[in-house]
């Protein structure tokens, strides 16, 4: 223990260390947090249904039908009405044959690449990939490489040399810079190579594209092209949960081989039903991509106005980029003391010299409370240069 101790301070001392908050209440553009009310722009939420009453309403229904918990894994008997009108559901939305449902995006990561590849195989990825898709390839015991950030020619070469079966992975916006992968090219690659390609869409889905189908459905790409799709549930949608969806066969390897899924108590049958109604919003309201569009487009003009660094972004995550993580510390704690919630992300989880801060705006968001952001931003920046 007093190694644990140890390695703790030194976590401390190199401005690494993580802390929880406690939030009172719902998700929203203001949240209470410790006890005090703060403009928050670090939640996913981006189409802003985590509150909507609509939601609510979904899952009181499905509590009063259904209970609280689902009982036992989906091939016990956890796999609900609802359950199975939301895979439907979701498979018709993304244009595919069938959707699994998993308790979490991390789940379904490892539990597909588990189930897809042996040690004879071999997966490819991209060197900023989720921890989740990093931690499924490693697991999956398959030959494991790693290609330069969206560098296609890296991939190709890669592939060429690659034995087995050939799974490439990537996400579709990437979550700490919020770049789109160059999606066209790399289903193209793969099929020269014959590899299957997996796209993990957890913050594309809601946002991008016709009817917020996500990024591959914004690139004119479809099951054939990208035959693995896993989506999450709590980010645009509003509830909790993923998916993945493609071809009958994937989704039947994927209830008979995929461990995370077979071992795992099914998600409640009310959470179910309330994500059935943001999915329906979702697809619905375009309006809520609109106006996000509209928000992402007012804070990076503004960003640039004051000077700030800025990653390419057309998503709702923002990354301001400061370099070291103690300077990153310093701007999100002085925008903690204007009553401003941005979480400050340093390596490991982004490479060194990049720690940021890393802004996600919501349709949830008014316009104000975007010019209130970056006015704190613009007096942090002058105060520093001062």
């Amino acid at each position: 223990m007093h190694t644990l101790r140890k390695n703790l301070d030194q976590k401390r001392a190199e401005g690494l260390y993580r802390s929880r908050r406690v939030i009172e209440g719902p998700q929203g553009p203001e949240l209470v947090v410790d006890g005090r009310r703060m403009l928050a722009f670090c939640s996913n939420d981006y189409l802003g249904l985590a509150a909507d009453p609509r939601l609510s309403e979904a899952m009181n229904r499905g509590v009063a039908r259904y209970g609280v918990g689902s009982g036992a894994a989906h091939l016990i008997s956890g796999h609900s009405q609802a359950h199975h009108a939301l895979e439907e559901e979701l498979a018709e939305f993304t244009g595919r044959e069938r959707a699994l449902l998993f308790s979490t995006g991390y789940m379904a990561n490892l539990g597909v690449i588990g189930a897809l590849l042996g040690r004879a195989d071999s997966v490819l990825e991209d060197r900023l990939n989720h921890a989740s898709l990093i931690d499924g390839g490693l697991l999956s015991r398959a030959r494991f490489r790693r290609y330069a950030h969206a560098d296609v020619l890296a991939l190709d070469a890669q592939l060429a040399q690659a034995p087995g079966r050939r799974l490439v992975v990537s996400d579709g916006v990437f979550s700490m810079d919020g770049d789109v992968a160059p999606l066209n090219d790399l289903a193209s690659t793969c099929g020269r190579h014959g590899a299957w390609l997996m796209i993990d869409d957890a913050h594309g889905i809601g946002v991008l594209g016709p009817r917020g189908r996500g990024s591959v459905a914004a690139a004119g790409l479809g099951q054939g092209e990208v035959p693995v799709l896993m989506g999450t549930l709590g980010k645009a949608l509003g509830t909790s949960g993923a998916f993945v969806a493609g071809s009958e066969a994937l989704i039947e390897t994927l209830i008979q081989q995929a461990r995370p899924y077979i071992y795992t108590t099914a998600m409640p049958p009310a959470v179910a039903e309330a994500t059935r109604a943001g999915l329906r919003i979702a697809a619905e309201e375009d309006w809520r991509r609109e106006r996000l569009q509209g928000l992402i487009a007012r804070f990076r003009h503004g960003a640039g106005r004051i000077g700030l660094q800025l990653m390419e972004s057309s998503t709702p995550i923002q990354a301001v980029i400061l370099g070291s993580s103690e300077r990153a510390n310093r701007w999100s704690e002085a925008l903690h003391n204007q009553g401003i919630l941005v979480a400050a992300i340093r390596p490991p989880t982004v490479p060194e010299g990049s720690a940021r801060l890393r802004v996600t705006l919501s349709a949830a968001h008014s316009v104000a409370q975007v010019e209130a952001l970056l006015s704190v931003l613009q007096e942090i920046a002058a105060g520093e240069s001062a």
